[in-house]
């Protein structure tokens, strides 16, 4: 069966790739998107692709264009409005926006009861197998840090990959050392703390995309797990893996590795 998708935030860079990428599935078929920043332009001017129709302004054209799933790249306030418009409308959806609070989620249970939607913080599949490794790894180790580097444009500190990897890791082991520190020189200095007090810190760069270094350490021996994404088509395997795979998961599915079989 061949999926009729939408795409909000299509003129995002994210967007415009996640555009591209459904448009070169055969399994899928592009046959609307969003984004009033764009709204009333060609989809080739925006988006890339070799579409005839326009960018539109609202999820109007997600109903006038009968779309099965919709994918939403956009920010936190906006994502959370498209969400629940979508499960409204009877639409499954898949989101790799982050951010949102446990009301969130579970607003989002309460209202996916006629579509399903998919939530990942990441979609890189080496980002997922990332978090398995560390959360299999943490019952060995006493310490743990967290390093997540991202593009200077990310708003957002510390990333939703970060700090579902420091969840995952404290569900995981509930024995880890103390932080040693007593005096920090400079404010900040020794990051946040995350679940089980795991210290994350986020670094914001030009030049970079999505990269995270997971280190572990107990007597004698460190484990360092890292995985890098290079360029915004890392993401696109898990995004249609997602977008393929939300029809027949009912309800909310949080994380790619529900998917993975992980």
């Amino acid at each position: 069966m061949t999926l009729r998708v939408g795409v909000f935030g299509a003129g995002g860079r994210m967007g415009s790739t996640v555009c591209r990428a459904v448009e070169a599935d055969p399994a899928l078929v592009l046959v609307a998107a969003v984004d009033p920043h764009h709204a009333g332009l060609d989809m080739r001017q925006v988006t890339g692709c070799d579409q005839p129709f326009q960018v539109s302004a609202d999820g109007q054209a997600f109903l006038d264009a009968n779309v099965d799933v919709v994918i939403d790249f956009t920010h936190l306030e906006a994502a959370r409005a498209n969400l629940l418009w979508l499960a409204e409308n009877g639409i499954h959806a898949v989101t790799g926006t982050t951010g949102f609070s446990d009301a969130d989620i579970q607003s989002f249970h309460d209202q996916f009861t006629n579509s399903n939607c998919v939530i990942a913080p990441n979609f890189a599949i080496g980002a997922v197998l990332m978090m398995r490794f560390a959360e299999l790894a943490s019952p060995f180790f006493e310490t743990a840090e967290i390093v997540e580097l991202h593009h200077d444009a990310k708003i957002d500190a510390p990333s939703g990959t970060a700090m579902l990897t420091a969840e995952r890791m404290a569900e995981a082991s509930a024995e880890w050392a103390a932080d040693p520190t007593k005096t920090e020189i400079l404010p900040g200095a020794r990051g946040g703390k995350g679940p089980a007090d795991i210290r994350v810190h986020s670094l914001r760069l030009r030049g970079m995309v999505a990269h995270q270094e997971v280190i572990l350490g107990t007597t004698g021996q460190t484990l360092t797990l890292r995985h890098d994404s290079y360029d915004r088509d890392s993401f696109m395997p898990g995004v249609l893996l997602a977008t393929k795979a939300v029809v027949d998961r009912p309800g909310v599915t949080i994380g790619l590795d529900a998917l993975l079989d992980l």
